[in-house]
């Protein structure tokens, strides 16, 4: 194993000088508002008996907001409407921390990690970058995935993902591509039209149209099918449309001009958000459904729920919709040679012979706390991901099935008088960080320009998200 995280010339965490320098994050940006108050802590903040109660009885008697989930979504409409129009919200959460999915933390080894699962933040969009450098700052990080993945001899070898020209000619024996002119000609004469002229009519149409057979077998199709027990062929085409073909040596997974890391971490964002600000009241290991029922939730101006739109509406009896989870096998390995236990933070295993999808190994990550970062923490912590269909929703699963499920939920909301869904799971959309960022922001410019507050356009229009592919 290396002798240190995975780097290039340019730095920890960085692409190779050429595609590192398409990364418009050049150094250390952004601002820390509770560090520069004197606080050093490198993890999250311990919060208040009050705010961890879940006892609504010490919160206002009225707010103008109560926002159901304090994830991106309703942590930006909270800030923004407090910030700029002044108004009180209530921000409610069944977790035990802020945050959602993006929520991280510090292990009692030292180690920073996150609780659901690696989070990569990249964006094109200048505004959220400009927004979220007011929350923290920001350490430039190009984000490379390698698979092991077993090559035409029979030897396992670790290449990039997606494929570049190093993949194709690391896994094939009949493969010399020299230059992006070549690649673009290799794929070409692996490419699989679907039949009869027709567009893809499901995702393993989708892929071999983009990659070919001998690429879909080795990395997409059982890698797909560990994520959404679903082969491709069960799939829409849009989950393998979207399959990146690089004709280039660029090994970064995203090609976003701004990739970066917060420098204590994602759950810094929202302590910086939401702690300290007057007009927001937090209540955390709150059931928002127990309240309805029981009838003790404070009068409120408009409801904004973040939470999953089926369960809302589950007193109808309507259908549940389908969504893929993840379960995470931790492991601490006390001394590993070199002191990492994989090459770079990210190795996917595309194969059927192991049942997980990747192993994370946080170490690699350049925001780490001091102490690991200088090599005072010696051993190190993986994760092995297992997708399923238990446990906390992630991903909505793209099928018809679904989508016409989902937009019978989307009609009643339409309907909803005094509610705002908004967010992944009230949308039934995958979001980007960067995407749920915007949806918010949007939704409070109409708040403020029209006195509604609602999106400014439909989730698909944000592109497809990162979400298992």
């Amino acid at each position: 194993m290396p002798t240190g995280p995975f780097a290039s010339s340019v730095g920890v965490g960085r692409a190779e000088p050429e595609w590192a320098a398409l990364n418009l994050v050049t150094g250390v940006c952004g601002r820390d508002g509770i560090h520069e108050g004197g606080n050093d802590a490198e993890g999250p903040l311990p919060l208040g008996d009050d705010i961890m109660s879940g006892d609504l009885s010490t919160c206002p008697r009225e707010v103008d907001l109560l926002i159901v989930g304090a994830g991106l979504s309703g942590a930006v409409l909270a800030e923004r409407c407090s910030r700029e129009l002044g108004m009180t919200s209530l921000v409610i959460d069944k977790r035990d921390h802020l945050g959602g999915n993006c929520y991280d933390y510090v292990t009692a080894d030292g180690i920073r990690c996150s609780k659901y699962g690696a989070h990569l933040f990249h964006t094109k969009f200048e505004r959220v970058w400009r927004y979220v450098q007011e929350f923290s700052q920001w350490i430039p990080f190009d984000h490379r995935v390698k698979g092991r993945v077993v090559a035409d001899d029979g030897a396992t070898r670790l290449v990039p993902i997606p494929p570049t020209q190093e993949t194709v000619n690391a896994l094939f024996e009949d493969a010399d591509v020299r230059g992006e002119t070549e690649m673009q000609a290799w794929y070409d004469a692996e490419r699989v039209a679907p039949p009869n002229g027709r567009s893809a009519s499901n995702g393993e149409e989708a892929a071999l149209s983009r990659v070919g057979p001998r690429l879909y077998e080795k990395i997409f199709r059982h890698y797909t099918k560990k994520q959404w027990d679903k082969y491709p062929e069960e799939l829409d085409a849009s989950v393998l449309m979207r399959l990146p073909c690089r004709t280039s040596t660029d090994d970064r997974y995203f090609p976003d001009q701004y990739q970066a890391l917060p420098a204590r971490g994602y759950t810094r964002i929202f302590e910086n958000m939401l702690l300290g600000d007057p007009n927001v009241t937090i209540r955390l290991n709150c059931d928002f459904f127990r309240h309805r029922a029981d009838g003790t939730l404070p009068k409120h101006g408009l409801l904004v729920y973040t939470g999953q739109i089926d369960s809302y509406y589950a007193a109808l009896g309507m259908p549940k919709l389908e969504y893929r989870s993840l379960r995470f096998e931790e492991e601490y390995v006390p001394n590993p040679d070199g002191g990492f236990y994989q090459e770079l933070m990210v190795v996917n295993y595309p194969g059927e012979d192991v049942p997980y999808t990747r192993i994370v190994e946080y170490k690699h990550t350049p925001n780490q706390p001091r102490k690991t970062r200088d090599g005072t923490v010696t051993g190190t912590l993986i994760a092995r991901e297992y997708s399923t269909d238990e446990g906390e929703p992630y991903y909505p699963v793209p099928n018809p099935k679904n989508r016409e499920l989902y937009e019978k939920y989307a009609a009643l909301a339409a309907k909803e008088r005094g509610v705002c869904f908004v967010g992944r799971l009230a949308s039934y959309k995958y979001f980007n960080m960067d995407q749920a960022i915007l949806n918010a922001l949007e939704m409070f410019d109409n708040l403020r320009e029209t006195g509604r507050l609602e999106p400014k356009r439909a989730p698909h229009e944000f592109g497809p998200g990162d979400g298992p592919k």
